[in-house]
């Protein structure tokens, strides 16, 4: 039996043919220049949705930041183009999940703590080496405070941090979309969903439904196997 030998499907489908797909399936094969621009509109809604259907594994990345002696807070932006002139500044960032210090090449998990327990520090302004990291979430940026704040043995050193990045907008229609070819079919399905509520309203319950189920199968797959384990407390009563 011959097959293709490839494996680069994802790698050739553009937003074009993302576009085409999803009016293909709300019934609708003639479309004009304004139809595609209002579906790839579309297109951008729905990555900005997925982004609150949880953590999507792919869009996960690894980041240092040098650390400056008595500056507690850095900055990432969410926007590509805020008009920043920071040449290190790191963009497309939508949340911090985990960060550690590193000294020598040698990383010190830091804990990360809410805004309760950082307004419970009495001195936040003493130096040291960092053990905990505030997040705050803006509009249009992200910061990380550190407690305590790197000194002057500590500056120079890093914040290694692994962070959630925005997924991509669509672009232009020669792009190609920035998801695993596993999210290719709900990527598909939720387009054709939108496009219903404009073009098509009857279908808008069925395209739901499809589009559910696939995005949960894919969000389902997302990740990577580890081992789990599990251990029962165990309670010693005074007799």
């Amino acid at each position: 039996m011959a097959t293709s030998g490839t494996t680069t499907f994802e790698s050739g489908f553009y937003i074009d043919d993302i576009i085409t797909e999803a009016y293909e399936r709300v019934g609708r094969f003639d479309y004009s220049g304004n139809d595609i621009k209002t579906a790839r509109r579309s297109l951008n809604i729905m990555f900005q949705e997925w982004a609150n259907r949880g953590l999507h594994y792919w869009q996960v990345k690894n980041n240092s930041i040098t650390l400056v002696a008595g500056q507690a807070e850095y900055t990432m932006y969410r926007s590509t183009s805020d008009g920043t002139s920071d040449a290190t500044a790191v963009y497309g960032v939508d949340d911090v999940l985990e960060a550690s210090y590193r000294a020598s090449n040698v990383d010190t998990p830091l804990t990360k703590i809410n805004r309760s327990e950082y307004q419970a520090f009495s001195n936040k302004t003493s130096t040291g080496v960092p053990s905990q990291y505030f997040v705050q979430r803006f509009i249009d940026k992200i910061t990380v405070t550190l407690y305590l704040t790197p000194g002057s043995t500590e500056a120079g050193n890093f914040l290694n941090y692994y962070y959630v990045s925005r997924i991509q907008d669509a672009g232009v229609y020669t792009n190609e979309a920035d998801v695993p070819y596993r999210f290719v079919p709900c990527m598909v399905a939720g387009l054709a969903y939108y496009l219903s509520q404009k073009f098509n309203p009857q279908l808008v319950q069925q395209m739901k439904l499809l589009y559910e189920d696939e995005l949960k199968r894919a969000l389902e797959e997302d990740g990577s196997s580890a081992s789990s384990f599990i251990t029962p407390k165990t309670y010693y009563p005074n007799v």
